[in-house]
């Protein structure tokens, strides 16, 4: 009998371990696909954005790593190509000239947005992309982007902000990290039915 109850105390003890770390480890699971970026054609500025990934954006043009900057996201019902939205207004603000911006006012999903991007890419003979998002959108956008680019020489990379509010190893202490995680995790299963 206290073979059996060390045992149980054991399994108990290695299970929680193993419980523990998975959820502990998923900060770093949803983000580990971010990479330092490098010259590309275009930089892809992901729609969801609270000023961010615009200025990260802006900050990827400035530095020179591409000549065109795509906004992608944008409601088709509000948006009036002669009265820049702020997402625009913030890239001009930031040393973006107009002229080098593109307004994707079609793509409603992250899915949408790669494959909307890799036709835009095609009709203008580009090769590689900066996809800017925020850190735990990294694992989706990494299977998502990988997919539509499937079977072309086409490629991205991917370049995350840098928000406050993100930590890998404690996304579970701060409420918006913790949501972002949580809701990506169910966003994955999702687009692995769907998708993938």
């Amino acid at each position: 009998m206290k073979i059996f109850l060390k045992i149980s105390l054991l399994f108990f003890l290695i299970s929680s371990a193993l419980c523990a770390s998975l959820y502990l480890g998923l900060g770093f699971l949803v983000s580990m696909h971010s990479t330092k970026p490098e010259k590309a054609d275009i930089i892809v500025i992901l729609g969801g954005d609270d000023g961010l990934r615009v200025s990260k954006g802006g900050d990827l043009y400035k530095a020179g790593y591409a000549k065109h900057v795509l906004l992608t996201g944008i409601d088709s019902r509000y948006y009036r190509p002669n009265h820049p939205n702020w997402r625009e207004r913030k890239l001009m603000a930031r040393g973006v000239p107009r002229k080098h911006i593109i307004v994707d006012t079609w793509s409603e999903t992250s899915w949408e947005e790669a494959e909307n991007t890799s036709d835009l890419m095609d009709k203008n003979g580009w090769k590689s992309a900066l996809v800017v998002s925020d850190p735990p959108h990294m694992l989706r956008l990494n299977k998502t982007w990988k997919k539509a680019f499937a079977g072309t020489n086409k490629r991205f990379r991917l370049v995350a902000t840098e928000p406050s509010w993100w930590n890998p190893l404690l996304w579970w202490r701060n409420p918006i990290s913790y949501r972002f995680v949580i809701n990506e995790l169910k966003k994955n299963i999702y687009y692995l039915v769907t998708y993938y």
